[in-house]
């Protein structure tokens, strides 16, 4: 199994006359196209289907477009396709622009270039090798290898800074690409001027220096050391077209390229579902009992299903949320979480336990609402085809990775699916399995009452409210670019332009975190007012979905307009911009008292006055933060 094949998606058995009958319409419809991305696809037909999407015109104007500009040193032509059909794969338009070839230097220069009208939203440096390290003599010494690595890294620094100061999107650093000969083996790190180990050492400088420059890296060497270089990289094409990345690599060379536009706007997979019988451990639960199922030491079977236990339980502490859908008997599919000794994953590591005998589709529906996030935010992990063809056929948006045969294989499939790519972690996501289990048993609480403002009451609810400062900065960004049901506007912004803002003392800035007795909830809300002459205009409002129904609005609606009078604002005005997934806030201003000024059928624009504001009574103490 290799990356460069894309083997977690499926194979389409009609796809070659999908396509065909996509070729001859003059406006295919965007959804099947997005369904045929999904398909496994070699360098051919992601061409065709290529030019299928560039004549389509999706009608709804909720499809995010990212502009992406390709600075590379080599050919890069033969890669659009493949990054434009990963995009459709999340649902993504991505327009691409490549700088003229060798001439990425000067058109960052040029205030008036291609690059600068293009106006991208996502900068791409890809450089070979030589183009940075020369030719150099393997013979020099340790003190010239350091000059000229210093001399290279200097040189792609330069470049980040240029792009840094005129573009506020995001900038993107291939490593560079391992296809340097060793000269004397696996102790290649003994020969200083090693053409091979100075790209190692290449590399490990641009990560310390990405990580100083807020850029983020695409690890090309890593993927093709996976590989293998050869299934990357061929010689022949770098000789006659300096095509560095041979065309057959183009479709998953594109995979990487998306997966990192995603998750810089939110879209990366958030949750984790597993089947339970043959996924977690061999065997079937309800048949072989406790313990007839193969699991842990003593089999190599039974080891391959620990090691995908601990992969799933690792995901679950950096942030990923774990779900079970299981068609078994309830008490026997808990019975290992809970007594036996070699389970990894325990009941504590999973926000929501779905077992019945309910279809896996309706059970799915089931873990998204619980969890109070979008269906689309699901990866389902079964072993069994039938299930993983059903629920791709009844939910399209729902991840589903055609799993190997061997379980010892299951993890390695995740990783290179790149589902759960992330761009920074913060405390926020180590904490986020913690958050969601808690919130599980807030709606058990509340099922358990029937005096709504009892339960209100008996959370202990605290609101601590703070400007942005840089210490949230990340999360910040993050929260903005991936939220989109509760969010009026769906404004999306940058690290530099949220940092401007916190520059301008004019503006409004909010950040909220709430803490009840079951937990802290974490950052759950992000305001941003902009002044508008006695006028503070509510640019973005945004909390997570899992707060809702608890006076939460209400307590932030207070915040805002205690900070905006401080700031010298008489009244507030918000915007309401509809898409496809928030339109659970259409209403959200009237109910807290503004009054319509202007409404159009995708938008609308609100008032209130400050003067006499009368904070709403709500059961949350506000706090700020200091």
């Amino acid at each position: 199994m290799r990356i460069v094949d894309l083997y977690w998606l499926p194979t389409a058995a009609d796809i070659g006359e999908r396509l065909r009958q996509h070729a001859t319409e003059k406006c295919p419809d965007w959804d099947a196209l997005v369904r045929l991305a999904n398909s496994r696809l070699d360098f051919v037909q992601t061409n065709r289907l290529d030019r299928a999407l560039q004549r389509c015109a999706p009608s709804d104007d909720s499809i995010p477009t990212l502009k992406l500009a390709i600075l590379s040193s080599s050919t890069a032509e033969h890669l659009l396709a493949g990054c434009r059909v990963a995009a459709a794969r999340r649902n993504l338009r991505l327009p691409i622009y490549v700088a003229s070839y060798g001439m990425y230097l000067q058109e960052l220069q040029d205030a008036g270039s291609g690059l600068y009208q293009f106006e991208p939203d996502i900068l791409l440096f890809a450089f070979h090798s030589q183009h940075l390290l020369g030719n150099p003599d393997p013979t020099i010494s340790r003190g010239d290898a350091a000059t000229l690595l210093d001399q290279a890294a200097d040189r792609v620094a330069t470049a980040w800074q240029l792009a840094r100061s005129n573009f506020r999107g995001q900038i993107i650093q291939q490593a560079i690409a391992p296809v340097q000969r060793p000269l004397m083996g696996s102790n290649e790190h003994r020969l200083p001027g090693s053409g091979a180990w100075l790209v190692e050492q290449l590399n490990a400088r641009l990560r310390a220096l990405a990580d100083e420059h807020r850029v983020d890296m695409l690890a090309l060497d890593r993927v093709m050391l996976e590989d293998g270089v050869r299934a990357w990289h061929d010689p022949v094409l770098w000789h006659r077209a300096k095509q560095e990345i041979s065309p057959v690599a183009a479709p998953a060379y594109g995979d990487l390229v998306a997966r990192l536009a995603a998750a810089q706007r939110g879209r990366s997979s958030k949750c984790l579902v597993l089947d339970l019988d043959n996924t977690l451990w061999g065997g079937v639960i309800g048949d072989d009992g406790l313990e007839g199922i193969k699991l842990g030491q003593g089999s190599a079977i039974g080891e391959a299903y620990l090691d995908f236990q601990q992969h799933a339980r690792d995901l679950g502490r950096r942030g990923v949320i774990l779900a079970v859908c299981s068609k078994n008997d309830p008490e026997n599919a808990r019975a290992p979480f809970e007594r036996h000794p070699e389970m990894v994953l325990k009941s504590e590591h999973i926000a929501c336990f779905v077992a019945n005998w309910d279809d896996k589709p309706a059970n799915l529906r089931t873990i998204a609402a619980q969890l109070n996030i979008g269906i689309d935010s699901l990866v389902f992990v079964d072993d069994n085809p039938f299930e993983r063809n059903i629920v791709r056929r009844e939910l399209p948006t729902v991840a589903v990775p055609e799993m190997p045969d061997d379980p010892a294989y299951y993890a390695r499939c995740l990783v290179d699916g790149g589902y759960f790519e992330a761009l920074q972690l913060t405390g926020e996501d180590f904490d986020r399995g913690v958050q969601y289990r808690a919130n599980i048993l807030r709606d058990e609480l509340r099922a358990s009452q029937t005096d709504l403002g009892g339960y209100l009451q008996s959370l202990s609810m605290e609101l601590r409210w703070q400007p942005f400062d840089h210490i949230g900065l990340q999360r910040i960004v993050q929260l903005i670019n991936k939220t989109n049901q509760f969010n009026l506007t769906t404004r999306r912004y940058s690290e530099d332009e949220i940092l401007a803002i916190m520059q301008d003392a004019r503006c409004l800035t909010l950040q909220l975190r709430l803490l009840d007795q079951f937990g802290d909830n974490g950052i759950i809300g992000i305001v941003i007012g902009k002044p508008q002459g006695d006028s503070m205009r509510l640019d973005t409002w945004l909390m997570s979905c899992r707060v809702l129904g608890r006076q939460v609005e209400e307590a932030t609606m207070n915040v805002v307009a205690s900070e905006a009078r401080r700031l010298g604002a008489v009244e507030l005005v918000g915007e309401y911009l509809s898409t496809k997934k928030n339109g659970m806030v259409r209403d959200h201003y009237h109910k807290l008292g503004f009054q319509c000024i202007a409404s159009e059928d995708c938008a609308s624009r609100w008032s209130l006055s400050l003067a006499g504001y009368t904070p709403f009574s709500t059961f949350i103490n506000l706090t700020r933060s200091t």
